[in-house]
């Protein structure tokens, strides 16, 4: 028996979220645009791309993150550092959010 030969770096979790985002449109993808793209629940999106983060920045490149905006108010959560969407507007407390977009750039 041979050794088990690892999956190419396209055919990972990872690998395939790296190549979505490198060729998402200028908006970038949303968590449910991604675990669509992948094959991956949209709660588990944002593990990966902590990881994700952090071996792009090995490479030179960075994840980019659009910010989430409340539809009802235009409340942009631009300091927010975890890349969930919000429950609630902290201005409004409405809970129509838009929810963050991703991309690679660099």
């Amino acid at each position: 028996m041979s050794a088990p030969v690892p999956p190419a770096r396209g055919s990972t979790v990872r690998g395939a979220l790296e190549a979505a985002l490198k060729s998402a449109p200028e908006e970038g993808l949303t968590a449910k645009d991604l675990s669509a793209l992948v094959g991956i629940s949209e709660k588990d999106v944002a593990g990966h791309l902590e990881h994700l983060e952090k071996s792009l920045k090995a490479q030179g490149a960075r994840l980019e993150v659009l910010p989430a905006t409340c539809l009802a108010c235009g409340f942009t959560f631009k300091d927010r550092k975890r890349l969930t969407r919000p429950g609630a507007c902290p201005e409004c407390r409405a809970t129509r959010i838009d929810p963050p977009a991703f991309r690679v750039t660099g």
